[in-house]
């Protein structure tokens, strides 16, 4: 009589190993969603789509059609969400060195070059298609040109050329609530540009702050940010001289009569908050004051645009 084989002999254990299996693979499902979820930087996106939404109803004396506010951010956010991932697939190689970006799908290797690029094509397909077809084509074209300026101009050359790459790239940016307006009104108006305006100058003090923070590893990475080839002391001043630019800009729209005395007094609290983070940097009298004015810097232009939204409908509600 054959002996039984060892492994025929062995009693077996199906289900704990069906649900092991079952468990690995929900996890590298969950991991695969989340890994194109972060490609897309869902966070920097809301603050994009916040400013658009702001924008859409500045441009309107009433709320903005739904068609609008549902079909126009979105598509925003799509053609945002691509230019995002473009800047994952350039900065692959880089994101590595530093502890901020370490953990980025690319830099860990949870998605190839291949499936971002086309994940960031389909986005940006998408969106360019809804923008044209349900917007209108300034909206779309404009949106195009701000990831071109985001993804290609200041990912690609700047980043790596230049300690005013912030400051020049910036304007892509800076484009969401000029996007959200043209979405209501089909066109380019002086008070839609005063919004670009404010993020423009926004922009250097808010990223020099975390550069400063992080000077270290973007001196690590070879990439020429103003603390790295200027040091902290240079950009510290710079910091404070754009905040004071940030507080005369933020008052244009009061003094141009598209905002009111509500507004005014946010902007000046707000404005002179940021400059005294910007002092505290200067005088180094508090521990992590850069990467404090950093954050600070992103509850100033929240608030500041809920302000203007606020003014805006409080005026309109005044007015009937």
């Amino acid at each position: 009589m054959k002996a039984i084989p060892e492994s025929l002999a062995q009693p077996t254990q199906p289900t704990a190993y069906s649900s092991k299996t079952m468990a690995s693979n929900d996890d590298r499902v969950k991991a695969s969603w989340r890994s194109y979820l972060e490609l897309c930087k869902p966070n920097v996106v809301a603050l994009m789509i916040l400013t658009s939404v702001i924008g859409m109803m500045l441009a309107s004396p009433t709320f903005p059609h739904w068609k609008v506010m549902l079909f126009g951010n979105l598509g925003i956010a799509l053609m945002a969400a691509s230019a995002a991932a473009i800047n994952h697939i350039v900065d692959r190689k880089i994101d590595p060195i530093m502890s901020r970006t370490r953990n980025r799908p690319l830099a860990k290797g949870n998605v190839d070059v291949t499936h971002a690029l086309l994940f960031s094509t389909i986005l940006g397909v998408s969106g360019m298609a809804l923008l044209i077809t349900q917007i209108n084509a300034l909206t779309a074209w404009l949106t195009f040109a701000s990831l071109i300026g985001y993804a290609v101009v200041y990912t690609l050359f700047l980043k790596r050329a230049t300690p005013q790459n912030i400051v020049i790239g910036g304007l892509a940016g800076a484009a969401p609530p000029l996007l959200g307006w043209t979405s209501v009104t089909g066109v380019v108006e002086p008070n839609s540009l005063l919004l670009v305006l404010i993020i423009f100058a926004w922009t250097p003090p808010h990223f020099w702050a975390l550069a400063i923070h992080r000077k270290a590893e973007y001196a690590k990475a070879d990439i020429p940010m103003l603390p790295v080839t200027h040091g902290e002391a240079y950009t510290k001043v710079q910091i404070l001289l754009y905040t004071l630019i940030l507080l005369a800009i933020s008052l244009f729209p009061f003094i141009t009569g598209m905002s009111g005395y509500l507004y005014l007094g946010a902007a000046l609290a707000l404005g002179l908050r940021f400059i005294y983070w910007a002092v505290v940097m200067i005088r180094n009298v508090r521990p992590h004051a850069a990467i404090n004015t950093f954050k600070y810097s992103i509850t100033y232009l929240m608030l500041l645009f809920l302000a203007l939204l606020v003014d805006h409908y409080l005026v309109a509600y005044i007015g009937t």
